[in-house]
C-alpha cells in the first residue's frame, strides 16, 4: 500500500489553488468537476509523481467546524518537508506569506508555521 492523496480542507478552492501553485510552487495535477465543487490536487514540483495534496472544499458543516477549531488553537492542519527551511522561509516571506512561527529548533526538527490564507495553518519541517 501507499498514500496517493492527502486532503486539506480549504475555504475557497480557487484561492487555495492560486496560493499553492503561485506561492508554494506546487504544480496543479488534477482539476475536474466533482459534484458542486471540483477535485483539485497539487503536487510538489520536486516530486510530480508523489503524494497529491487534495484541496477539499469545506462544504460539510463538520469540515468548517474542524478547520476553524484547529486554526483557533494554533494547530497546523498538515506538515510539509523542506530540505532548506531557512531558504523556504525567506522565499515565502518575500512572496508575502504570513508566518506565525519563524524557523525554530524543536529537538531534531526545525519547524515553521504559516497561514495559507485558506483557513489553515501549515507547518514546514526540516530534519
Amino acid at each position: 500500500m501507499r498514500i496517493p492523496f492527502c486532503s486539506l480542507f480549504v475555504d475557497n478552492q480557487e484561492k487555495a489553488l492560486k496560493f499553492y501553485t503561485e506561492k508554494m510552487g506546487f504544480v496543479e495535477k488534477v482539476n475536474v468537476p466533482a459534484g458542486g465543487a471540483r477535485w483539485i490536487t497539487v503536487v510538489s514540483a520536486e516530486d510530480p509523481n508523489g503524494t497529491q495534496l487534495v484541496l477539499e472544499p469545506t462544504g460539510h458543516p463538520a469540515a468548517t467546524t474542524y478547520q476553524k477549531a484547529l486554526f483557533a488553537d494554533g494547530i497546523p492542519a498538515t506538515a510539509l518537508m523542506s530540505s532548506d527551511i531557512q531558504k523556504d522561509y525567506e522565499r515565502l516571506s518575500a512572496l508575502g506569506v504570513e508566518f506565525r512561527q519563524k524557523p525554530t529548533q524543536m529537538g531534531p526538527v526545525m519547524g515553521a508555521i504559516f497561514d495559507d490564507t485558506c483557513g489553515n495553518l501549515i507547518m514546514i519541517n526540516q530534519l
